[in-house]
């Protein structure tokens, strides 16, 4: 086992490249948190005024705005084509959140978290290598948005 002072568990980095699997976008019930901005960014691409993409495509949960989901879990905003692939329709100015997957501090707290999400996810351990440096900003960036995750 590596000295505390080595760095974490993933120093060398991890491996990842979606599958268009949607996944990570559909199941169990969650919450897409987004920002003021983020809101803003979604509805000028969706051509949607502010409060009517406010209104229409998320919901008020502890405070703040998720993105709302079918019934069975899956984002509004999935996709699946013909071929059996997931897309995201909004993938240009999809959240923060979204951008970060797999790199949330619940799922690279340690190697096991990391296996038991990847059983889940046929992206992860496959796919462009992320150096520690991505995967640090990544988990940066959703600790300044405030995103518990």
């Amino acid at each position: 086992m590596p000295a505390p002072d080595d760095g974490p568990w993933y120093r060398d980095g991890l491996r990842f490249g979606c599958t268009q699997c949607g996944r990570c976008c559909g199941g169990a019930p969650g919450f897409v948190w987004v920002s003021g901005d983020e809101a803003r960014d979604m509805a000028a691409f969706l051509d949607l005024p502010l409060d009517v993409f406010m209104r229409q495509h998320t919901r008020r949960v502890r405070g703040r705005r998720s993105l709302k989901e079918y019934e069975n879990g899956d984002c509004e905003f999935l996709d699946h084509d013909d071929d059996g692939r997931a897309r995201c329709t909004i993938h240009p100015v999809r959240p923060l959140q979204c951008r970060t997957w797999p790199f949330w501090d619940s799922i690279v707290r340690s190697p096991r978290a990391w296996e038991v999400t990847a059983r889940d996810c046929p992206g992860m351990n496959g796919g462009t290598h992320h150096p520690l440096p991505v995967i640090t900003a990544a988990l940066e960036s959703n600790r300044a948005g405030r995103l518990d995750l």
